[in-house]
């Protein structure tokens, strides 16, 4: 039986949380040059997190769990909410190769995990062996059962309103560095099978500099069962303009399963980040909606209040933090891509 068929389902990112999921960061490769500047940024993130749910940290050893607690530390975070789990990794983007939490509240086992293959990225950043197994380790440290679908998929490129739909991007899903074998037809038949939806939404574009192909966390992110939040690019000729406004063409005609159009609201973009001549994929839709608050990366850019004030507008429950994610982003992503949420149920 499907996760689906068992009467499983992925929640949205604003139900409650029971925990957020995080692999440490440790790759030299990804941070060349500049990976000791992002823990202070990263520490607050964690310690943001840890004021309304449990974090769970991925780390590769003793020696990892030491020099983390020692940032985390030095940030003022809530160890006691902070619990390690000796799960070794490759990377840190663990919005990617963590665990896909599946919930039936009705069911004796009310909580499962979908282990999705993961080869970073259409094998863009060998080696991801120990990336690769992190939701089974998961499992097992939770004593939930675990799905293996059997395909690649990566949490980054698909975004949910809990109530029967998700959107992702074809630049990504239909890329032939994933799954090759498989028509655009087949896709959907995994995603509804494992992620528990009806509906599957398609915009066409990611932003420039994305190296995950067009990932949906940097474009669009649902807020409600009824709206979007949308990057747009304001400055017509920067190179992201047209691309951004075909998505906002395509999301303008699509409906829901209950026939509503999309409320669909417009997030402007930061001003273009560039480090060593290479464009980054900074947006501030890569947002993580935590138990009590929303934690938004920003750029040192005039464009950052606008996109804080408009967000704590979509999340008037929610405290809007903006964390300067300059450091970070120098990775290819951001907050969301770092962490993964494991629901309440």
């Amino acid at each position: 039986m499907t996760p689906k068929q068992a009467g499983y389902y992925f929640p949205a990112e604003f139900h409650r949380h029971r925990a957020t999921w995080l692999s440490w960061p440790h790759k030299e490769a990804s941070w060349p040059g500049k990976i000791a500047a992002i823990y202070p940024f990263y520490s607050r993130f964690v310690k943001e997190l840890a004021k309304g749910e449990e974090v769970c940290i991925n780390v590769t050893d003793e020696a990892m769990k030491a020099s983390a607690i020692q940032h985390l530390q030095a940030a003022g975070a809530d160890l006691e909410m902070v619990h390690f789990f000796l799960h070794p990794t490759n990377d840190a983007w663990c919005r990617d190769h963590g665990p896909a939490f599946l919930v039936n509240p009705a069911a004796a086992e009310k909580k499962v995990i979908v282990d999705w293959n993961y080869n970073a990225w259409g094998n863009k950043y060998p080696p991801f062996d120990l990336d690769d197994v992190i939701p089974t380790l998961v499992g097992k440290a939770l004593n939930l059962p675990v799905y293996h679908p059997g395909i690649i998929m990566e949490g980054g490129s698909v975004d949910f309103n809990g109530r029967g739909t998700l959107i992702t991007s074809t630049c990504c899903l239909l890329n032939v560095n994933r799954n090759p074998g498989l028509s655009q037809g087949e896709i959907e038949g995994y995603l509804r099978d494992y992620y528990g939806v009806e509906q599957i939404l398609w915009v066409k574009e990611g932003i420039v500099g994305d190296d995950t192909d067009g990932h949906i966390d940097d474009t669009v992110r649902f807020i409600d069962e009824d709206t979007v939040v949308t990057v747009v690019e304001e400055n017509k000729q920067d190179e992201n303009y047209d691309l951004l406004q075909e998505n906002l063409r395509d999301l303008s005609k699509m409906r829901l399963l209950n026939g509503k159009q999309l409320n669909i609201v417009e997030l402007p973009m930061p001003d273009a980040v560039v480090y060593e001549d290479q464009r980054l994929p900074a947006s501030y839709a890569n947002f993580y909606i935590a138990n009590e608050s929303v934690i938004v990366p920003t750029y040192r850019c005039d464009r950052d209040e606008k996109a804080l004030q408009l967000l704590q507008e979509c999340f008037p429950a929610r405290r809007v933090i903006g964390i300067d994610s300059t450091e970070i982003i120098w990775g290819l992503g951001s907050f969301h891509c770092l962490s993964q949420q494991e629901p309440a149920v």
